[in-house]
């Protein structure tokens, strides 16, 4: 693999940062009045001003000069035309194809043989069936009540993405059971769940690719012990669905094969929601909904594929980000999305982003030279300007922000929309401007601070500013214009690991913990077993053996 540091693409960029180094956003705005209308771009009813960046023009000519050298718009169409591009694990990554629609818009896609496109309507026409059956009441249970509450039970990608959808849009259900989501092995969580419901109104979504992800599974097995319990082993059949690719295991479960979704080895699970990973939004919002979100995705991805790299939304924020990390050194990712529907938001992008790039080697198993996956966190509204804003406007540690709000407020109450967005401009100006000494003096001044005060206050209430945001306006929540949003974060994440030249469709680091912690298991539960660890985690596990063998005496 050609080496990025070395190429004339990162050269002139490192120079230009060089020359660039001492320019302040402010004097940028004041040179340029035109600044906002360059650095913008719409699709829909999805706006993305990137303006409040420490970019000039000749920045983002270089940037797209460095995507064009690293092949971006090659690895892009090799993705869509389904080849292997998870090279660690010989697969396609073919998410894409979950959210193309049926006809005759795109030719077959061949993976191993089979027509990803015909598997992929054939899923669908079976989620519709079974979400249209749940909601209208025609699934029944075992003693031949409908479903009243639809439980999820996953973990990470499996998740995060049906329950962030679901609190997004769960003010339009018109009707549909309620939906709980189970991802903690905690015996906690499933204790408070299952104490609440009626065996015979409950249906359960195990959603696990391998069917052996150790929290899923346990959660699983327990949910399976309290339905037999109240209804008998032939109750399975009326209480159980399974997302999984794993289907002897499945079986084995006691799950039937007619209650089974395929989840395929080219959908990597932090990209599932496009598949039958999304049935409880499908059973929650209506099939037709869900579709409307795929139909978002799909636009996006028509987008990612067409738009040149200097008008293309996913490269602008993929490049943008490079920029931030490699050379301007920031070390976080704050997603703010002003829009309470959107609080699961900032976790699910931050799987995404550092699941998926949070990785020290290239494809080839070489050091990546530069930076990779930034810590991404966040937290919805005027509640992280409580939180950790301080941090971002005055903090030594330089974070970038994408701030995110829809125009149209899904329950218009008094002036609360308006004040929100306020605070939704009033932060990126703050943080791109900040406050110099003479300003800070007038506060002072204003508000009657004494003397001795002033004096003390002063350094305090200068800001630096000139802290990169990116602003998302949204016309509405809406599924279309959701599935716009989530496909363009996945095409950004794509975009950057082509940058760095890595693959971002593997987690072996996950991997490597999950082995350990079935190791540990065993010893937990068999006295006479090793665990080849530290003195650290010996003594632990000890420790917690011996409170065990205390209580049980």
């Amino acid at each position: 693999m050609a080496s990025l540091k070395k190429s004339p693409a990162w050269k002139a960029l490192d120079a230009h940062h060089r020359q660039t180094a001492h320019q302040h956003m402010r004097d940028l705005f004041a040179e340029d009045e035109n600044r906002f209308e360059r650095f913008s771009l719409r699709l829909g009813g999805l706006f993305l001003d990137y303006s409040k960046n420490r970019i000039t023009a000749q920045t983002m000519d270089l940037l797209v000069e460095l995507a064009r050298a690293r092949d971006v718009e090659g690895w892009r169409d090799r993705m869509f035309a389904g080849e292997a591009i998870n090279t660690t694990e010989d697969r396609a990554a073919l998410h894409v194809a979950l959210r193309m629609p049926p006809g005759g818009e795109v030719g077959p896609i061949d993976v191993d043989g089979e027509d990803v496109l015909k598997i992929v309507r054939v899923m669908r026409e079976k989620m519709r069936a079974l979400s249209d059956a749940v909601r209208s009441g025609d699934w029944t249970g075992a003693t031949g009540k409908a479903i009243e509450t639809v439980v999820h039970i996953g973990t990470g990608g499996s998740h995060l993405g049906p329950e962030m959808v679901y609190q997004s849009q769960g003010f339009v259900r018109p009707s549909g059971p309620d939906i709980v989501f189970l991802s903690n092995v905690d015996g906690v969580q499933i204790f408070d769940a299952l104490g609440r419901l009626s065996p015979e109104t409950t249906l359960f979504i195990v959603a696990s690719k391998t069917f052996t992800t150790e929290e899923t599974i346990t959660n699983a097995r327990t949910a399976r012990d309290w339905l037999v319990e109240a209804l008998g082993l032939k109750a399975i059949h009326r209480h159980f669905i399974a997302v999984s690719g794993n289907a002897s295991a499945v079986a084995e479960f006691g799950i039937p094969a007619d209650n089974a979704f395929d989840l395929w080895d080219w959908v990597g699970g932090r990209y599932s929601i496009w598949s039958a990973i999304g049935l409880p939004i499908a059973i929650a919002l209506g099939m037709d909904r869900f579709e409307d979100m795929l139909a978002g995705a799909h636009d996006m991805d028509r987008h990612f594929q067409t738009a040149p790299l200097g008008a293309n939304l996913p490269v602008i924020l993929g490049l943008i980000g490079l920029w931030n990390i490699d050379f301007l050194g920031a070390q976080g990712l704050a997603i703010l999305p002003y829009d309470e529907g959107l609080r699961g938001l900032p976790n699910y992008l931050r799987q995404l982003e550092m699941e998926s790039n949070g990785k020290a080697l290239d494809r080839l198993g070489q050091p990546v030279e530069a930076g990779t996956a930034t810590m991404v966190f966040g937290d919805p509204g005027t509640r992280g300007q409580h939180s950790f804003f301080q941090a971002l406007h005055q903090g030594r540690q330089l974070i970038a922000c994408d701030f995110i709000a829809p125009m149209e407020s899904r329950h218009a109450i008094g002036s609360h929309h308006d004040r929100l967005l306020a605070n939704f401009f009033a932060q990126t100006e703050a943080l791109m401007k900040g406050r110099e000494i003479d300003k800070s003096e007038d506060v002072m001044l204003r508000r009657d601070v004494p003397g001795a005060m002033r004096d003390l206050q002063r350094p305090h209430r200068v800001f630096e500013g000139n802290r990169p945001t990116n602003s998302i306006l949204l016309e509405q929540v809406d599924p279309f214009t959701l599935g716009q949003l989530i496909a363009l974060y996945e095409h950004k994440v794509f975009v950057q690991a082509v940058l760095w030249g890595i693959n971002p469709f593997d987690q072996w680091g996950v991997e490597w913990g999950k082995e350990l912690a079935t190791q540990i298991l065993h010893t937990l539960e068999d006295t006479t077993a090793d665990f080849d660890g530290c003195s650290s985690t010996l003594g632990l596990i000890d420790r917690y053996k011996a409170h065990k063998a205390k209580k049980t005496s």
